[in-house]
Protein backbone atom coordinates (compact mmCIF):
# COMPACT_ATOMS: atom_id res chain seq x y z
CA UNK A 1 0.00 0.00 0.00
CA UNK A 2 2.83 2.39 0.90
CA UNK A 3 4.62 1.77 -2.40
CA UNK A 4 1.35 2.25 -4.32
CA UNK A 5 0.80 5.59 -2.59
CA UNK A 6 4.31 6.70 -3.56
CA UNK A 7 3.65 5.83 -7.21
CA UNK A 8 0.40 7.79 -7.21
CA UNK A 9 2.06 10.84 -5.63
CA UNK A 10 4.86 10.73 -8.22
CA UNK A 11 2.28 11.07 -10.98
CA UNK A 12 0.76 14.22 -9.47
CA UNK A 13 1.80 17.51 -11.15
CA UNK A 14 3.03 19.09 -7.91
CA UNK A 15 5.61 18.13 -5.27
CA UNK A 16 4.42 18.08 -1.65
CA UNK A 17 7.83 17.66 0.01
CA UNK A 18 11.42 18.67 -0.64
CA UNK A 19 12.29 15.01 -1.27
CA UNK A 20 9.62 14.77 -3.95
CA UNK A 21 10.96 17.92 -5.59
CA UNK A 22 14.49 16.51 -5.54
CA UNK A 23 13.21 13.30 -7.16
CA UNK A 24 11.54 15.28 -9.94
CA UNK A 25 14.60 17.47 -10.44
CA UNK A 26 16.78 14.35 -10.62
CA UNK A 27 14.78 12.96 -13.52
CA UNK A 28 14.85 16.31 -15.32
CA UNK A 29 18.63 16.49 -14.93
CA UNK A 30 19.12 12.94 -16.19
CA UNK A 31 16.87 13.62 -19.15
CA UNK A 32 18.91 16.72 -19.98
CA UNK A 33 22.46 15.41 -19.56
CA UNK A 34 22.27 11.71 -20.47
CA UNK A 35 22.59 10.60 -24.08
CA UNK A 36 21.76 7.00 -25.09
CA UNK A 37 25.36 5.78 -24.61
CA UNK A 38 26.04 7.65 -21.34
CA UNK A 39 27.76 5.67 -18.59
CA UNK A 40 26.47 6.23 -15.05
CA UNK A 41 27.40 5.36 -11.46
CA UNK A 42 24.78 4.94 -8.72
CA UNK A 43 26.38 5.12 -5.26
CA UNK A 44 23.93 3.99 -2.62
CA UNK A 45 21.77 2.22 -5.17
CA UNK A 46 19.14 1.20 -2.57
CA UNK A 47 16.10 -0.12 -4.50
CA UNK A 48 17.34 1.08 -7.89
CA UNK A 49 14.93 3.98 -8.44
CA UNK A 50 17.61 6.25 -9.92
CA UNK A 51 19.18 3.34 -11.80
CA UNK A 52 15.82 2.88 -13.54
CA UNK A 53 16.13 6.47 -14.79
CA UNK A 54 19.69 5.86 -15.92
CA UNK A 55 18.47 2.94 -18.02
CA UNK A 56 15.58 5.02 -19.32
CA UNK A 57 17.70 7.91 -20.57
CA UNK A 58 20.94 6.03 -21.31
CA UNK A 59 19.74 2.58 -22.42
CA UNK A 60 22.96 1.75 -24.26
CA UNK A 61 25.34 2.91 -21.54
CA UNK A 62 27.20 0.87 -18.94
CA UNK A 63 25.85 1.45 -15.44
CA UNK A 64 27.54 0.67 -12.12
CA UNK A 65 25.53 0.24 -8.92
CA UNK A 66 27.02 0.11 -5.41
CA UNK A 67 24.97 -1.20 -2.49
CA UNK A 68 26.57 -2.71 0.65
CA UNK A 69 23.37 -3.92 2.35
CA UNK A 70 23.06 -7.67 1.53
CA UNK A 71 19.26 -7.80 1.18
CA UNK A 72 19.11 -4.76 -1.08
CA UNK A 73 22.04 -6.00 -3.16
CA UNK A 74 20.32 -9.35 -3.76
CA UNK A 75 17.08 -7.64 -4.78
CA UNK A 76 18.96 -5.38 -7.19
CA UNK A 77 20.75 -8.26 -8.90
CA UNK A 78 17.46 -10.12 -9.25
CA UNK A 79 15.41 -7.16 -10.45
CA UNK A 80 17.99 -6.04 -13.03
CA UNK A 81 19.08 -9.55 -14.07
CA UNK A 82 17.88 -8.91 -17.62
CA UNK A 83 20.18 -5.93 -18.10
CA UNK A 84 23.72 -7.04 -19.00
CA UNK A 85 24.82 -3.39 -19.00
CA UNK A 86 24.14 -3.11 -15.25
CA UNK A 87 27.05 -4.06 -12.99
CA UNK A 88 26.51 -4.38 -9.23
CA UNK A 89 28.99 -4.34 -6.37
CA UNK A 90 28.17 -5.34 -2.81
CA UNK A 91 30.39 -2.79 -1.12
CA UNK A 92 30.51 0.79 0.05
CA UNK A 93 32.57 3.25 -1.95
CA UNK A 94 35.22 4.98 0.13
CA UNK A 95 38.71 6.49 0.02
CA UNK A 96 40.39 3.25 1.12
CA UNK A 97 40.15 -0.51 0.69
CA UNK A 98 39.20 -2.93 3.45
CA UNK A 99 36.34 -3.91 5.72
CA UNK A 100 34.44 -1.72 8.14
CA UNK A 101 31.45 -1.74 10.45
CA UNK A 102 28.24 -0.45 8.89
CA UNK A 103 25.18 0.85 10.72
CA UNK A 104 22.24 -0.97 9.12
CA UNK A 105 18.93 0.66 10.03
CA UNK A 106 16.48 -2.25 9.89
CA UNK A 107 13.38 -0.06 10.13
CA UNK A 108 14.59 2.46 7.54
CA UNK A 109 17.44 1.11 5.37
CA UNK A 110 17.78 4.47 3.59
CA UNK A 111 19.33 5.85 6.82
CA UNK A 112 22.09 3.21 6.84
CA UNK A 113 25.75 4.15 6.55
CA UNK A 114 29.30 3.71 7.82
CA UNK A 115 28.47 6.03 10.73
CA UNK A 116 25.21 6.28 12.65
CA UNK A 117 23.42 9.44 11.54
CA UNK A 118 20.70 11.41 13.31
CA UNK A 119 17.21 9.93 12.88
CA UNK A 120 13.96 11.81 12.41
CA UNK A 121 12.18 9.26 14.62
CA UNK A 122 13.40 7.97 17.98
CA UNK A 123 12.18 4.40 17.49
CA UNK A 124 14.39 3.40 14.54
CA UNK A 125 16.02 -0.02 15.01
CA UNK A 126 19.59 -0.53 13.84
CA UNK A 127 22.37 -3.09 14.00
CA UNK A 128 26.03 -3.28 13.01
CA UNK A 129 27.16 -5.41 10.08
CA UNK A 130 30.55 -5.72 8.39
CA UNK A 131 30.89 -4.56 4.79
CA UNK A 132 33.65 -4.20 2.24
CA UNK A 133 34.75 -0.79 1.04
CA UNK A 134 36.86 0.32 -1.92
CA UNK A 135 37.61 3.51 -3.92
CA UNK A 136 35.78 3.96 -7.21
CA UNK A 137 39.12 4.76 -8.87
CA UNK A 138 40.27 1.19 -8.15
CA UNK A 139 37.15 -0.40 -9.64
CA UNK A 140 36.50 1.36 -12.92
CA UNK A 141 38.90 0.72 -15.82
CA UNK A 142 40.88 3.91 -16.59
CA UNK A 143 39.46 3.89 -20.12
CA UNK A 144 35.85 4.06 -18.88
CA UNK A 145 34.27 7.48 -19.38
CA UNK A 146 31.68 8.33 -16.73
CA UNK A 147 28.99 10.85 -17.63
CA UNK A 148 26.95 10.98 -14.43
CA UNK A 149 27.37 9.96 -10.79
CA UNK A 150 24.64 9.94 -8.14
CA UNK A 151 25.76 9.80 -4.51
CA UNK A 152 23.32 9.20 -1.65
CA UNK A 153 25.28 7.70 1.23
CA UNK A 154 23.89 9.37 4.36
CA UNK A 155 26.90 11.57 5.12
CA UNK A 156 29.83 9.60 3.66
CA UNK A 157 29.93 11.59 0.41
CA UNK A 158 33.34 13.16 1.09
CA UNK A 159 35.15 9.82 1.30
CA UNK A 160 33.27 8.60 -1.79
CA UNK A 161 34.46 11.68 -3.70
CA UNK A 162 38.01 11.34 -2.35
CA UNK A 163 38.12 7.80 -3.70
CA UNK A 164 36.87 8.98 -7.09
CA UNK A 165 39.13 12.00 -7.71
CA UNK A 166 40.89 10.44 -10.71
CA UNK A 167 37.56 9.47 -12.29
CA UNK A 168 36.20 12.98 -11.70
CA UNK A 169 39.28 14.69 -13.11
CA UNK A 170 39.40 12.38 -16.11
CA UNK A 171 35.69 12.33 -17.03
CA UNK A 172 34.41 15.54 -15.40
CA UNK A 173 30.93 14.03 -14.97
CA UNK A 174 27.74 15.59 -13.70
CA UNK A 175 27.44 14.61 -10.02
CA UNK A 176 24.17 14.62 -8.08
CA UNK A 177 24.94 14.31 -4.38
CA UNK A 178 23.41 14.57 -0.93
CA UNK A 179 25.16 16.77 1.65
CA UNK A 180 23.29 17.98 4.71
CA UNK A 181 23.16 18.47 8.45
CA UNK A 182 22.11 15.41 10.41
CA UNK A 183 24.24 13.12 8.27
CA UNK A 184 27.38 14.75 6.85
CA UNK A 185 28.23 16.43 10.15
CA UNK A 186 28.20 13.01 11.84
CA UNK A 187 31.34 12.29 9.79
CA UNK A 188 32.87 15.66 10.68
CA UNK A 189 32.53 16.73 7.06
CA UNK A 190 32.33 20.41 6.22
CA UNK A 191 30.89 21.93 3.00
CA UNK A 192 34.22 23.70 2.42
CA UNK A 193 35.85 20.28 1.96
CA UNK A 194 33.24 19.22 -0.59
CA UNK A 195 33.58 22.52 -2.46
CA UNK A 196 37.38 22.32 -2.49
CA UNK A 197 37.37 18.80 -3.95
CA UNK A 198 34.70 19.41 -6.59
CA UNK A 199 35.62 22.93 -7.67
CA UNK A 200 39.37 23.20 -7.09
CA UNK A 201 40.42 19.60 -7.75
CA UNK A 202 37.60 18.49 -10.03
CA UNK A 203 37.19 21.76 -11.98
CA UNK A 204 33.41 21.58 -11.62
CA UNK A 205 30.74 24.08 -10.62
CA UNK A 206 28.41 23.43 -7.66
CA UNK A 207 24.74 24.35 -7.54
CA UNK A 208 21.33 22.85 -6.85
CA UNK A 209 19.52 20.93 -9.55
CA UNK A 210 16.75 23.55 -9.57
CA UNK A 211 19.23 26.41 -10.11
CA UNK A 212 20.98 24.52 -12.89
CA UNK A 213 17.69 23.65 -14.58
CA UNK A 214 16.75 27.34 -14.46
CA UNK A 215 20.07 28.37 -16.03
CA UNK A 216 21.21 30.24 -12.91
CA UNK A 217 24.77 30.85 -11.75
CA UNK A 218 26.59 28.23 -9.63
CA UNK A 219 27.28 28.80 -5.94
CA UNK A 220 30.31 30.59 -4.59
CA UNK A 221 32.07 28.88 -1.70
CA UNK A 222 30.26 31.12 0.81
CA UNK A 223 26.88 30.47 -0.79
CA UNK A 224 27.39 26.70 -0.71
CA UNK A 225 28.45 26.85 2.95
CA UNK A 226 25.33 28.89 3.72
CA UNK A 227 23.11 26.33 2.00
CA UNK A 228 24.54 23.64 4.29
CA UNK A 229 24.64 25.57 7.56
CA UNK A 230 21.11 26.96 7.18
CA UNK A 231 19.73 23.63 5.88
CA UNK A 232 18.32 25.41 2.84
CA UNK A 233 19.08 22.39 0.65
CA UNK A 234 20.68 18.99 1.12
CA UNK A 235 20.78 17.76 -2.49
CA UNK A 236 23.23 19.40 -4.85
CA UNK A 237 24.70 19.08 -8.30
CA UNK A 238 28.24 19.48 -9.63
CA UNK A 239 28.84 19.96 -13.34
CA UNK A 240 31.56 21.03 -15.80
CA UNK A 241 31.46 24.42 -17.50
CA UNK A 242 30.44 22.87 -20.81
CA UNK A 243 27.30 21.49 -19.16
CA UNK A 244 26.13 24.94 -18.07
CA UNK A 245 22.44 25.16 -18.87
CA UNK A 246 20.90 28.07 -20.72
CA UNK A 247 17.80 29.50 -19.11
CA UNK A 248 16.08 29.27 -22.50
CA UNK A 249 16.63 25.50 -22.46
CA UNK A 250 14.92 24.97 -19.13
CA UNK A 251 11.91 22.70 -19.47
Amino acid sequence: MKELAKKIIKRLPIAFTKNQQYDRDTERVLRAVCHPQANCVDVGCHKGEVLELMLKYAPQGQHYGFEPIPDLYEKLTTHFAGYPNCHFYQLGLSNMTGETSFNYVLTNPAYSGFVKRKYDKADEVDTLITVKKQPLDQILPPSTRIDLIKIDVEGAELEVLQGAVKTIQRSRPVIIFEHGLGASDCYGTRPEQIYELLVCEGRLHVSTMARWLAGQQPFTRAEFVGQFEKSLNYYFMAYPEEKTRNAQAAD
